[in-house]
Protein backbone atom coordinates (compact mmCIF):
# COMPACT_ATOMS: atom_id res chain seq x y z
CA UNK A 1 0.00 0.00 0.00
CA UNK A 2 1.81 3.55 -1.02
CA UNK A 3 2.73 5.98 1.68
CA UNK A 4 1.17 8.94 -0.58
CA UNK A 5 -1.97 8.78 -3.68
CA UNK A 6 0.17 8.52 -6.83
CA UNK A 7 -1.79 11.24 -7.69
CA UNK A 8 -0.07 13.42 -4.96
CA UNK A 9 3.43 11.48 -5.27
CA UNK A 10 3.80 11.26 -8.86
CA UNK A 11 4.34 14.88 -9.80
CA UNK A 12 6.30 15.66 -6.40
CA UNK A 13 8.32 12.75 -7.33
CA UNK A 14 8.93 14.25 -10.51
CA UNK A 15 9.53 17.54 -9.85
CA UNK A 16 12.65 16.55 -7.39
CA UNK A 17 13.88 14.20 -9.16
CA UNK A 18 14.63 17.32 -11.67
CA UNK A 19 16.66 19.06 -9.47
CA UNK A 20 19.06 16.22 -8.62
CA UNK A 21 22.79 17.09 -10.39
CA UNK A 22 23.71 14.53 -13.08
CA UNK A 23 25.92 12.26 -11.52
CA UNK A 24 29.26 11.22 -12.47
CA UNK A 25 30.17 7.13 -12.27
CA UNK A 26 33.92 7.28 -11.27
CA UNK A 27 34.71 3.82 -10.60
CA UNK A 28 38.03 2.89 -12.48
CA UNK A 29 36.53 -0.13 -13.75
CA UNK A 30 33.01 0.37 -14.15
CA UNK A 31 32.53 -2.94 -12.47
CA UNK A 32 30.80 -2.05 -9.03
CA UNK A 33 27.23 -2.64 -8.12
CA UNK A 34 24.71 -1.28 -9.66
CA UNK A 35 22.92 1.80 -8.20
CA UNK A 36 19.60 1.64 -6.93
CA UNK A 37 16.90 4.03 -8.45
CA UNK A 38 16.38 7.29 -7.24
CA UNK A 39 13.12 6.83 -7.46
CA UNK A 40 12.63 3.93 -5.61
CA UNK A 41 14.67 5.43 -2.91
CA UNK A 42 12.33 8.30 -2.65
CA UNK A 43 9.36 6.97 -2.12
CA UNK A 44 11.06 4.75 0.55
CA UNK A 45 12.19 7.67 2.33
CA UNK A 46 8.33 9.33 2.15
CA UNK A 47 7.44 5.80 4.20
CA UNK A 48 9.70 6.97 6.69
CA UNK A 49 8.33 10.19 6.88
CA UNK A 50 4.85 9.50 6.72
CA UNK A 51 4.52 6.73 8.66
CA UNK A 52 7.03 7.90 11.46
CA UNK A 53 8.78 4.57 10.90
CA UNK A 54 12.49 3.83 11.39
CA UNK A 55 14.60 3.08 8.23
CA UNK A 56 15.14 -0.68 8.73
CA UNK A 57 11.39 -1.16 8.40
CA UNK A 58 10.90 0.81 4.91
CA UNK A 59 13.87 -1.30 3.80
CA UNK A 60 13.63 -4.62 1.82
CA UNK A 61 15.82 -7.17 -0.81
CA UNK A 62 15.13 -3.85 -3.32
CA UNK A 63 16.41 -1.05 -0.67
CA UNK A 64 18.52 -1.56 2.47
CA UNK A 65 18.54 0.98 5.18
CA UNK A 66 21.85 1.77 4.92
CA UNK A 67 21.00 3.27 1.12
CA UNK A 68 18.24 5.32 2.08
CA UNK A 69 20.70 6.82 4.74
CA UNK A 70 22.90 7.66 2.34
CA UNK A 71 21.01 8.98 -0.50
CA UNK A 72 19.36 11.20 2.12
CA UNK A 73 23.01 12.26 3.10
CA UNK A 74 23.82 12.82 -0.19
CA UNK A 75 20.82 14.84 -1.44
CA UNK A 76 20.89 17.24 1.60
CA UNK A 77 24.96 17.84 0.01
CA UNK A 78 23.52 18.23 -2.80
CA UNK A 79 20.74 20.92 -1.39
CA UNK A 80 17.63 20.08 -2.91
CA UNK A 81 16.15 18.86 0.36
CA UNK A 82 15.08 22.64 0.84
CA UNK A 83 13.55 22.48 -2.77
CA UNK A 84 11.73 19.23 -1.81
CA UNK A 85 9.93 21.51 1.24
CA UNK A 86 9.18 23.87 -0.80
CA UNK A 87 7.55 21.86 -3.50
CA UNK A 88 5.58 19.86 -1.21
CA UNK A 89 3.89 23.09 0.54
CA UNK A 90 3.53 24.58 -2.61
CA UNK A 91 1.35 21.58 -4.18
CA UNK A 92 -0.55 21.44 -0.48
CA UNK A 93 -1.38 25.10 -0.65
CA UNK A 94 -2.77 24.22 -4.11
CA UNK A 95 -4.73 21.49 -3.76
CA UNK A 96 -6.01 22.01 0.32
CA UNK A 97 -5.59 25.38 1.36
CA UNK A 98 -2.68 26.80 4.26
CA UNK A 99 -4.01 28.74 6.33
CA UNK A 100 -1.17 31.37 6.75
CA UNK A 101 -3.54 33.81 8.39
CA UNK A 102 -3.32 31.85 11.87
CA UNK A 103 -0.04 30.48 12.97
CA UNK A 104 0.94 28.61 16.08
CA UNK A 105 4.29 27.97 17.32
CA UNK A 106 5.96 26.27 20.18
CA UNK A 107 9.64 24.19 20.87
CA UNK A 108 10.08 20.73 20.96
CA UNK A 109 12.99 18.44 22.57
CA UNK A 110 14.19 15.29 21.61
CA UNK A 111 16.92 13.18 22.12
CA UNK A 112 20.35 13.05 20.21
CA UNK A 113 22.08 10.22 21.55
CA UNK A 114 24.90 10.16 18.63
CA UNK A 115 25.22 14.01 19.04
CA UNK A 116 25.49 16.49 16.24
CA UNK A 117 26.38 20.28 15.94
CA UNK A 118 23.18 21.06 16.92
CA UNK A 119 22.99 18.61 20.42
CA UNK A 120 22.99 20.03 23.74
CA UNK A 121 22.47 19.02 27.28
CA UNK A 122 18.87 18.04 27.97
CA UNK A 123 17.19 19.79 30.57
CA UNK A 124 14.38 17.03 30.56
CA UNK A 125 16.49 13.70 30.32
CA UNK A 126 19.34 14.29 33.04
CA UNK A 127 21.76 16.40 30.45
CA UNK A 128 21.80 13.60 28.13
CA UNK A 129 22.30 14.87 24.84
CA UNK A 130 18.69 16.02 22.63
CA UNK A 131 17.93 18.89 20.59
CA UNK A 132 15.20 21.37 20.48
CA UNK A 133 12.88 22.27 17.70
CA UNK A 134 11.41 25.14 17.11
CA UNK A 135 8.07 24.43 15.21
CA UNK A 136 5.95 26.61 13.34
CA UNK A 137 2.79 25.78 11.84
CA UNK A 138 -0.42 26.78 10.60
CA UNK A 139 -4.09 26.95 11.79
CA UNK A 140 -4.73 23.74 10.78
CA UNK A 141 -1.14 22.15 12.36
CA UNK A 142 1.07 21.96 8.97
CA UNK A 143 4.39 22.11 9.34
CA UNK A 144 6.06 25.59 8.01
CA UNK A 145 8.90 25.96 9.44
CA UNK A 146 11.26 23.55 11.90
CA UNK A 147 14.19 25.21 13.21
CA UNK A 148 17.08 22.95 15.21
CA UNK A 149 19.17 24.15 18.22
CA UNK A 150 20.88 22.56 21.58
CA UNK A 151 18.30 21.02 24.04
CA UNK A 152 18.99 23.52 26.41
CA UNK A 153 18.07 27.13 24.29
CA UNK A 154 15.10 28.62 25.40
CA UNK A 155 11.83 29.06 23.49
CA UNK A 156 11.32 32.24 22.68
CA UNK A 157 14.85 33.06 21.76
CA UNK A 158 14.34 30.85 18.55
CA UNK A 159 11.32 32.37 17.65
CA UNK A 160 12.92 35.72 15.88
CA UNK A 161 14.97 32.75 13.60
CA UNK A 162 11.95 31.04 13.09
CA UNK A 163 9.45 33.63 12.11
CA UNK A 164 12.55 34.81 9.48
CA UNK A 165 12.20 31.52 7.73
CA UNK A 166 8.77 31.93 7.52
CA UNK A 167 8.90 35.25 5.73
CA UNK A 168 11.25 33.52 3.06
CA UNK A 169 8.37 31.45 2.34
CA UNK A 170 7.01 33.84 0.23
CA UNK A 171 9.15 33.40 -2.58
CA UNK A 172 7.09 29.74 -2.81
CA UNK A 173 3.55 30.31 -1.64
CA UNK A 174 3.23 33.96 -2.83
CA UNK A 175 2.08 37.07 -0.77
CA UNK A 176 2.15 36.34 2.91
CA UNK A 177 -1.45 37.62 5.14
CA UNK A 178 0.38 41.27 6.69
CA UNK A 179 -1.22 40.84 10.22
CA UNK A 180 -1.01 36.73 10.94
CA UNK A 181 -2.04 36.04 14.08
CA UNK A 182 0.04 33.85 16.33
CA UNK A 183 -0.67 31.86 19.33
CA UNK A 184 2.02 31.00 21.81
CA UNK A 185 2.10 29.21 24.95
CA UNK A 186 3.55 30.89 28.39
CA UNK A 187 7.15 30.53 27.59
CA UNK A 188 7.31 33.34 25.10
CA UNK A 189 5.39 36.11 27.61
CA UNK A 190 8.53 37.69 27.57
CA UNK A 191 8.84 41.95 26.46
CA UNK A 192 11.47 41.21 24.17
CA UNK A 193 9.11 38.60 22.09
CA UNK A 194 6.16 41.20 22.24
CA UNK A 195 8.39 44.19 20.89
CA UNK A 196 10.04 41.37 18.36
CA UNK A 197 6.20 40.39 16.96
CA UNK A 198 5.03 44.66 17.23
CA UNK A 199 8.14 45.25 15.04
CA UNK A 200 6.74 42.08 12.54
CA UNK A 201 2.80 43.57 12.43
CA UNK A 202 1.84 40.02 13.79
CA UNK A 203 -1.13 40.31 16.34
CA UNK A 204 0.60 37.58 19.63
CA UNK A 205 -2.14 35.81 21.50
CA UNK A 206 0.20 34.44 23.90
CA UNK A 207 -0.85 32.78 27.42
CA UNK A 208 0.35 34.70 30.64
CA UNK A 209 2.72 33.46 33.20
CA UNK A 210 1.85 31.78 35.89
CA UNK A 211 -1.71 31.60 34.66
CA UNK A 212 -3.63 28.70 33.98
CA UNK A 213 -4.64 28.35 30.01
CA UNK A 214 -6.37 25.65 28.39
CA UNK A 215 -4.23 24.38 25.64
CA UNK A 216 -6.95 24.79 23.20
CA UNK A 217 -6.96 28.51 23.82
CA UNK A 218 -6.15 30.05 20.25
CA UNK A 219 -6.19 27.34 19.24
CA UNK A 220 -2.53 26.32 20.35
CA UNK A 221 -3.28 22.55 20.66
CA UNK A 222 -2.66 22.26 17.07
CA UNK A 223 0.69 22.59 17.13
CA UNK A 224 0.96 20.23 20.35
CA UNK A 225 -0.66 17.61 17.50
CA UNK A 226 2.21 18.50 15.66
CA UNK A 227 4.89 18.11 18.08
CA UNK A 228 3.84 14.69 18.84
CA UNK A 229 4.34 13.41 15.07
CA UNK A 230 7.96 15.15 14.90
CA UNK A 231 8.91 13.32 17.65
CA UNK A 232 8.63 10.34 15.36
CA UNK A 233 10.12 11.19 12.32
CA UNK A 234 11.17 14.37 11.55
CA UNK A 235 12.17 16.59 8.61
CA UNK A 236 14.37 19.63 8.56
CA UNK A 237 15.41 19.85 4.70
CA UNK A 238 18.59 21.88 3.93
CA UNK A 239 20.26 21.57 7.21
CA UNK A 240 23.28 18.94 7.11
CA UNK A 241 25.09 17.70 9.61
CA UNK A 242 23.21 19.55 12.16
CA UNK A 243 20.94 16.23 13.91
CA UNK A 244 22.10 13.25 15.78
CA UNK A 245 22.36 11.39 12.55
CA UNK A 246 24.53 13.40 10.50
CA UNK A 247 21.72 14.22 7.79
CA UNK A 248 18.32 16.28 7.59
CA UNK A 249 15.78 13.13 8.44
CA UNK A 250 15.89 11.43 11.46
CA UNK A 251 14.13 8.42 12.81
Amino acid sequence: MPAVPSCILDPIRDQFLALLPVREDRHPLGCHNPRISDALVFDRLVQVLVFGCGYERAADEHCSATTLRRRRDEWIAAGVMESLRLLALAAYDRMIGLELDRLNADGCITKAPSGGECAGRSPVDRAKLGLKRSQLTDGTGIPLVTEPAPANTRDHTLLPATLDRFTALEQALGPLPEHPRLALDAGYDYRIVHDDLADRRIDARIAPRGAKTPIRTGGRWVVERTKCATRRSVCIPGSAGRNSEGGSWAE
